[in-house]
C-alpha cells in the first residue's frame, strides 16, 4: 500500500474524539475493476458506526482491506491518530482489530470456552490451562452481561443464532480489542435473538469498542448506530451522524449516492445535474 508524505487525521467534529480509525483516498482495484474509489472512513472509540450499502458497493473489500486480508492500493490508513500499514490479519490483530464474520467460524463440537480460545489456547506446560480459559470466558461474558447461555461448557451444537453470535462476538473482545467489526450480526436471526445481539453490540461500544457494524436492516441500524457511513458504487457518499438523518435519507444514499443536499455530487452518481 502506498502512502502519502505525513497524512494527518481529519479534524474531528465538535463533540466528537479523534478518531480511532481514519481512512483517506482508500483506492482498490481487482484487475480492471475499480472496487474503492478515494473513499474516506472515520470510526470513534465508544461508538457504533454503521457501514451501509447495495450489494457490489464496496463493503467488504474495505472491511477485508482494514482487516489486513487485502491490501489497499493507495490511500492513508491511520490507527489512534498514526499512519500504519496493515498488511495481514496478525497486523490488524495486534493493533486490537477483531472481525466477526457472517459464518461465524465456530466449531460446533466444542464448548464455549474452548471456541473463544480457539486458535489462542492458554497453556500450563505442555497442558491446556483450562481454568484460566474458563475464568477469562466467564469474566469476558459477564463484562458484556451476556445472561442467555447456561453455562460456558455448553457445546456450541446446542446454541441458538442468538447465542452462537453472543459467543463469536465474546470471543472478538477477549483479546484486548480497541475496534471490532460485525458483518451482518442479526441477517439470520428472530425478533426476540436479534434485540439481545444489538443490546450487546450497544454494549461493545459503552465499554468504550470502536464498533463497526455492517448491515442491510435500516431499522437496526436507526437503533444502534451513532454514525452511519454509505457507500455507493465504491465511493463514500456520506457519513453522518445518524440522529441527523431520516431512514428515508439513509436508503436514497445507498440507492443512488445523494439525498436532497447529502452525498455525492450528480456526476459523480452518473446522474443528470
Amino acid at each position: 500500500m502506498s502512502m502519502s508524505s505525513g497524512p494527518t487525521p481529519a479534524p474531528s467534529t465538535a463533540g466528537d474524539p479523534p478518531p480511532l480509525l481514519s481512512l483517506r483516498n482508500i483506492d482498490k482495484s481487482f484487475g480492471a475493476v475499480h472496487v474503492l474509489r478515494s473513499v474516506d472512513l472515520d470510526v470513534y472509540a465508544g461508538q457504533v458506526t454503521a457501514l451501509v450499502g447495495d450489494n457490489g458497493a464496496g463493503k467488504s473489500t474495505l472491511i477485508k482491506g482494514v482487516a489486513g486480508i487485502y491490501s489497499f492500493d493507495s490511500g492513508d490508513y491511520l490507527f489512534e491518530g498514526q499512519p500504519v500499514v496493515v498488511h495481514d490479519p496478525k497486523a490488524a490483530n495486534a493493533l486490537g482489530i477483531e472481525v466477526v464474520y457472517q459464518d461465524l467460524a465456530l466449531c460446533d463440537n466444542l464448548d464455549v470456552v474452548h471456541n473463544m480460545f480457539l486458535g489462542r489456547e492458554e497453556k500450563r506446560g505442555i497442558t491446556l490451562d483450562e481454568d484460566d480459559m474458563e475464568s477469562r470466558a466467564r469474566k469476558t461474558l459477564d463484562g458484556l452481561s451476556v445472561r442467555t447461555l447456561k453455562s460456558v461448557r455448553q457445546k456450541v451444537s446446542s446454541l441458538s443464532g442468538g447465542q452462537r453470535q453472543t459467543v463469536a462476538i465474546a470471543r472478538a473482545v477477549l483479546w484486548n480489542s480497541k475496534l471490532v467489526i460485525l458483518d451482518e450480526p442479526t441477517a439470520a436471526l428472530g425478533v426476540a435473538q436479534t434485540e439481545q445481539v444489538l443490546n450487546l453490540v450497544r454494549r461493545l461500544a459503552d465499554n468504550g469498542l470502536g464498533v463497526i457494524l455492517i448491515s442491510h436492516n435500516m431499522n437496526d441500524v436507526m437503533q444502534v448506530a451513532d454514525n452511519i457511513a454509505a457507500l455507493y458504487l465504491g465511493q463514500m457518499a456520506a457519513q453522518v451522524k445518524a440522529k441527523d438523518v431520516s431512514h428515508g435519507q439513509i436508503v436514497e444514499l445507498i440507492t443512488s449516492g445523494r439525498s436532497g443536499d447529502l452525498g455525492l455530487h450528480p456526476q459523480q452518481t452518473g446522474a443528470s445535474a
